[in-house]
């Protein structure tokens, strides 16, 4: 699979790149090399794939395969959320949540962790239950 995935990502192939950065980051196939899966998730994302903006803003989020940065988690986390990327959106209900890369948002944290509650994602549905078990959201 792993030759395969290089091929078409190679060819620019968005999906191709994510499922290769995927195999880099969990060592599936090839030894585990975050710098690569960075590399890999960044080339999909600049295409305009959500579900690379998502897996690199995790990747920023936790400073793995890159310098740890929030305010470029937050802004990948956006993008991917607004092309309906819900666990995205739960990530940036996180952000605003801790206050981290954006200021403290408690009412915005709610807001798109029940969007993205709506929309079937269990951890937002988990965090979502969270804040109504404290009396906020």
């Amino acid at each position: 699979a792993v030759e395969l995935f290089g091929k078409a990502a190679e060819q620019g192939n968005a999906n191709a790149q994510i499922n290769l950065g995927v195999c880099y980051e969990n060592g599936q196939g090839v030894e585990k090399n975050m710098e690569k899966a960075v590399e890999l998730f960044t080339k999909a994302a600049e295409q305009g794939n959500a579900t690379a903006q998502k897996n690199l803003g995790v990747c920023y989020k936790n400073g793995e395969g890159v310098e740890k940065n929030m305010e470029k988690a937050v802004e990948l986390f956006t993008k991917a959320a607004e092309q309906g990327q819900e666990a995205a959106r739960n990530s940036l209900g996180l952000c605003y949540y801790n206050g981290e890369g954006v200021e403290k948002n408690i009412k915005k944290a709610a807001e798109l962790f029940r969007k993205a509650a709506d929309k079937g994602n269990a951890d937002a549905q988990k965090n979502l239950g969270v804040l109504y078990d404290k009396g906020v959201g």
